[in-house]
């Protein structure tokens, strides 16, 4: 008999993003109020370094506490987390991070794509799926993934995209529930904390 599939219920809004994508989070993080009903998970495309600026930066400007990630934390409602560099960012049973060490996926480590499939696997109906500015194809499986999961997938309108190649690629190759600007996607965010 096959295993069935652990889905979580904790809501996750997992967003992805590389270059050009930590301009739209800072125009949307501040803005953003408390938020208690979901987690948000950030994985962004960054330098192989262990330095925690990107974390810090976010911490600075969101209204939300910033919680690291590290192997075997528990993520939690009401907290953003931010995919460390150098590790793909993973999704395990009973809401666990796990972080992996294994060779790049789209040239990247942290890839968009391994850790959108992933958290499709955990939380199913209970994703949103956000992909940001890029200038590479990563997020593209992933958000495939996280729809056939019966999970939602927001896509930024390449128009409002510093790099508008990765949202415009995904927009060819989905059928994304929203494509949105960096404020529309703001007020996704408030309306969907419920």
């Amino acid at each position: 008999m096959e295993e069935s599939k652990i889905i979580s219920n904790t809501r996750v809004v997992i967003i992805g993003g590389s270059a050009g994508s930590l301009n739209a989070l800072l125009q949307i993080l501040p803005d953003l109020p408390l938020f208690t009903s979901f987690a948000l998970v950030i994985v962004l495309h960054r330098r192989g370094t262990d330095d925690l600026t990107l974390e810090g930066l976010i911490t600075l400007k969101a209204q939300t506490e910033v919680k690291l990630i590290e192997d075997k934390v528990q993520l939690m409602p009401g907290f953003i987390y931010v995919a460390p560099s150098n590790y793909h960012l993973l999704f395990e049973k009973d809401d666990f991070f796990a972080l992996d060490i294994s060779e790049k996926v789209n040239y990247s480590r942290p890839s968009i794509d391994v850790s959108f499939e992933s958290a499709s696997e955990v939380y199913g109906p209970n994703l949103v799926g956000i992909l940001l500015s890029g200038s590479n194809t990563d997020g593209t499986e992933g958000l495939k993934a996280i729809q056939n999961a019966g999970g939602i997938i927001v896509i930024q309108d390449p128009k409002s995209a510093e790099m508008p190649y990765m949202p415009s690629n995904a927009i060819l190759n989905t059928t994304p529930d929203y494509i949105l600007s960096t404020e529309d996607i703001l007020k996704f965010l408030i309306s969907i904390d419920k």
